[in-house]
């Protein structure tokens, strides 16, 4: 069962008690910044976990502005569309709540929450420069222009490799701060091409089964508040295991993308 640390008291508690019952994941994004959309993913992340458990969920985003600019961001980061929390009233009836913010205080209603720590930008020989609601104000747009998907400093960089920046941001505890740089998602898209090499290459090996043993670990670490950095390391254990068959290695590979959503089978039928 996924277990996820309640900020409210500093206790880990099941994410859904009744594991069938319609559970509501509530973000909320204080606007169009990097921590924002750290909320969004560590949002999705859970919504999938809670899926391949067999429980039904409802996802919900709180913003109070940039909704479409937002949404777009969102989208770009494979992160799956959040229903308007303006709608709360229209509600299906859950019989359960989770709120998943980076400022606490922002959780309205019954039900855990979720902190995320923020995102720290820097270019290269800069300090690190807060990206979210510990940030300075974002520059403002030109007259008449209104609010774009880049109206962040930070957010240019981040979306021209935007799975580059998902697996940089699912590397580090969600409790943790991030420091984004240029460095850093280098060597994070370098380590995805990598693995969606590999995955090509195994593809054309005979299929095995993802071993007991291994499946274990994966949901292990990821029932435990959502230990996305556990998962990557039972990933480059099953990448560099030579007792592990390519076509278990594949599979296992496969299986997890189902969480990550890195599109790691992208490149597939591209080897001669």
């Amino acid at each position: 069962m996924l277990r996820i640390l309640d900020d409210r008291t500093g206790e880990p508690v099941p994410a859904a008690p009744a594991r069938r019952a319609l559970t509501r994941i509530e973000a909320y994004a204080s606007g169009l910044d990097p921590t924002a959309l750290r909320v969004l993913l560590t949002a999705d992340l859970l919504v999938r976990a809670l899926e391949l458990g067999g429980t039904p969920v409802w996802t919900i985003l709180t913003s109070p502005h940039q909704h479409a600019e937002l949404r777009a961001a969102a989208t770009a980061l494979a992160i799956r569309p959040f229903e308007d929390g303006r709608d709360l009233a229209s509600g299906l009836g859950e019989s359960q709540a989770i709120h998943v913010t980076a400022d606490p205080a922002a959780a309205v209603g019954e039900g855990p929450v979720m902190r995320v720590a923020p995102v720290h930008w820097q270019t290269d020989g800069q300090g690190p420069q807060a990206v979210g609601r510990d940030a300075g104000p974002a520059s403002a747009p030109a007259p008449g222009t209104g609010p774009t998907l880049h109206s962040h400093p930070a957010l240019p960089a981040l979306l021209e490799d935007p799975e580059a920046v998902r697996l940089a941001l699912l590397s580090v505890p969600r409790g943790e701060p991030v420091r984004l740089s240029p460095a850093v998602l280098d060597a994070a898209a370098g380590r995805l091409a990598q693995w969606r090499r590999s995955v090509a290459g195994w593809a054309r090996r005979p299929s095995r089964p993802v071993p007991e043993a291994v499946r274990g670990r994966l949901r292990s670490a990821w029932e435990d508040d959502l230990d996305l950095p556990g998962v990557l390391d039972v990933l480059r254990d099953v990448a560099r295991d030579p007792d592990l068959p390519d076509g278990a290695r594949f599979e296992t590979f496969a299986y997890v993308d189902r969480l990550l959503a890195l599109d790691l089978a992208r490149d597939l039928g591209s080897l001669a």
